[in-house]
């Protein structure tokens, strides 16, 4: 059945919350390509949008609980987009564009006094954010985390040459004067700490420890999720 938004669940908008008006759940049924699945819904079954590209194989699996919203486009081909899946009792957001959505309040409050600007170029790279201050130049990528073993949280999920170029990107804004940070936020709670995920892409570890060691700022929180909204919530220990 439909879930109506409960204003009163909602955090206060000091928290930066990210709003889905209208959401339902459903059971996954699979995954024909990485963009779409079928989900068994109040409505029959659907074909969904997923917004999340990564492989996610160890959340979208047959008979899996998951939350769709509906689309805010109405001459779309899907109606719904998949949004977050229950892992037990633990719901993970999976929506790729979340993490920004989020991002971006907790960087103004972070900074109140600095001007935050969104999808900023810097070399041959486009950045997420930019946070210009009376007396520092930052620059950030964020990156959402959708994947959790034993309760740590571990990035990316699928190998991501798109994500080295980044941490690339991030040195070399060091290296010129300005302030860098690699923000990760964790689609969901509880986790105990967040680690790159080498098993997966060694070289996107050994990328982000050179980040480190060349200044950029490695910085991990987890979020407050229900079916209709989500909102940044404590910093994660990281693990390099």
């Amino acid at each position: 059945m439909t879930l109506s938004v409960d204003l009163s669940a909602v955090p206060p908008p000091s928290l930066g919350a990210f709003v889905y008006p209208e959401v339902l759940e459903g059971t996954f049924v699979s995954r024909p390509n990485r963009f779409v699945a079928l989900v068994d819904g109040p409505e029959g079954r659907v074909v969904c949008h997923v917004k999340n590209t990564g492989r996610c194989r160890e959340l979208l699996l047959p008979g899996a609980r998951v939350v769709l919203a509906r689309g805010r486009q109405p001459k779309r081909k899907t109606a719904y987009d998949l949004i977050a899946v229950y892992k037990g009792s633990m719901l993970v957001n999976l929506d790729s564009q979340a993490p920004n959505h989020v991002a971006l309040p907790w960087l103004q409050a972070r900074y109140p006094q600095a001007q935050v600007c969104r999808e900023v170029a810097f070399g041959n790279s486009r950045l997420d954010f930019h946070v210009q201050g009376p007396e520092f130049s930052l620059y950030v990528e964020a990156k959402g985390c959708t994947l959790e073993q034993d309760g740590l949280a571990l990035f990316p999920d699928a190998p991501t040459e798109r994500g080295i170029k980044h941490l690339h990107s991030l040195m070399r804004c060091v290296q010129q004067g300005h302030q860098a940070m690699a923000l990760f936020v964790i689609q969901m709670k509880p986790v105990t700490a967040f680690s790159p995920h080498d098993a997966m892409h060694p070289a996107f570890g050994q990328a982000l420890r050179q980040a480190a060691q060349a200044g950029v700022q490695v910085v991990a929180y987890d979020c407050l999720v229900q079916p209709h909204w989500l909102s940044l919530d404590a910093p994660v220990p990281v693990l390099l």
